[in-house]
């Protein structure tokens, strides 16, 4: 008993360092965020997806041909083998999310390197899903709205070929930039839910497309990645800016969260909303729907009071109105999360294959003490 008195619980593994890692630095407190050691600020407005991508895969920022290379490479896997796309045709109806998961599982039976579980192998692997996960929810876009599905643009980057593939426009410059800034600032968290899980699988030494799909459907849960849809849902409800204050108040007296605020790292804003505030401000104007972004700042400025508790705006609060004025489906918020989460899982698994060690955590006994088994009759 003694002994059982001295262990700690810490739920969720919150506060818990399970391993070193060279790829993502977090500062709570601070708010502040880097990849490799570069701010998250820098990335935002100075890099693309493409280049960000490279710096988490291989380690280090790529130089021009290296770049040029690796671009390459991801243009050449914007392609789906044709029992995939049958697939996605028999799921047309199930949610992008489910489709998603079962269409990467499917992919590992068509990957030439699938039984190569080498390193240099999960970074191929790993470009060639951030490819192929954007195709997979273009084409089920496509195929449950009954069209056909659009040919990848070898001539637009992967922010503006994925825009152009969901919504059947080319896009502006500026909402070009503003999707390439989302994937970047989604690209990796650390030890969150869906990068854990995605360790937890690979450190059984199960290969890469199994660890994304388990990554996935992590991903999935509405306390993981459903945030930028629910706050969309939110600015509907509430119509008006005038509406966010009252809004507020009932939210918060009746003891419930307001969508897009608060999260489990950060105590501060959360570094990464900056730069999703800004595009929506200008995106907004551009689409001639400035109320949008007037009903957010209304809601952020009727949560001030709440800030000193720590619950600050993240930054899923604008992501979903920035795909909203780009005429994404609702239930497309999160599959583009994962489309820019990719990297992040596989330097997460390359991190674990490299010093593996089986994940394996304990939980504490809470039930009846020993008891004496009756059989069926004497029950």
């Amino acid at each position: 008993m003694a002994e059982e008195e001295k262990i700690q619980i810490n739920r969720g593994l919150k506060g818990i360092y399970f391993e070193r890692s060279t790829t993502t630095y977090i500062d709570g407190k601070a708010g502040e965020l880097r990849y490799r050691g570069y701010s998250i600020h820098d990335l935002a407005e100075h890099s693309s997806f493409e280049e960000t991508a490279y710096l988490l895969i291989n380690g280090e920022l790529p130089t021009a041909a290296e770049l040029r290379d690796f671009d390459k490479a991801l243009k050449e896997e914007r392609k789906l083998p044709p029992e995939i796309i049958s697939i996605i045709t028999t799921l047309k109806s199930a949610h992008p999310m489910d489709v998603m998961r079962t269409c990467v599982s499917a992919l590992s039976a068509f990957d030439p390197l699938e039984t190569d579980k080498s390193i240099e192998a999960a970074r191929t692997k790993g470009v060639r899903l951030s490819s192929q996960i954007p195709m997979i929810v273009a084409a089920h876009a496509a195929i449950r709205a009954g069209k056909p599905i659009p040919q990848a643009d070898p001539s637009l980057s992967h922010a503006a070929n994925f825009l152009w593939m969901i919504t059947g426009r080319t896009p502006s410059a500026d909402a070009a930039q503003l999707m390439d800034c989302d994937l970047i600032l989604h690209a990796e968290h650390g030890s969150n839910a869906s990068s854990f899980t995605a360790r937890v699988v690979i450190g059984t030494e199960a290969h890469l497309h199994g660890a994304i799909t388990a990554a996935i459907a992590a991903l999935a849960g509405p306390a993981h990645g459903g945030a930028a849809e629910d706050v969309m849902r939110m600015a509907q409800e509430i119509g008006i800016p005038e509406n966010a204050a009252a809004y507020v108040k009932a939210k918060r007296a009746a003891g419930e969260a307001v969508t897009g605020f608060g999260h489990r790292v950060y105590r501060t804003e959360d570094p990464r909303a900056r730069h999703m505030r800004d595009g929506v401000e200008k995106l907004s104007l551009e689409m001639g729907e400035p109320k949008w972004f007037a009903i957010l700042q209304a809601v952020v400025d009727a949560m001030k009071p709440y800030a000193r508790f720590g619950v600050n705006v993240n930054v899923d609060f604008y992501s979903g109105v920035i795909y909203y004025l780009n005429g994404i489906a609702p239930d497309l918020f999160v599959p583009i999360f994962a489309v820019g989460r990719v990297p992040g899982w596989t330097v997460q698994c390359i991190e674990q294959m490299q010093n593996n060690i089986l994940i394996r955590p304990l939980t504490l006994y809470d039930g009846p003490g020993l008891r004496a088994y009756l059989p069926i009759a004497q029950r």
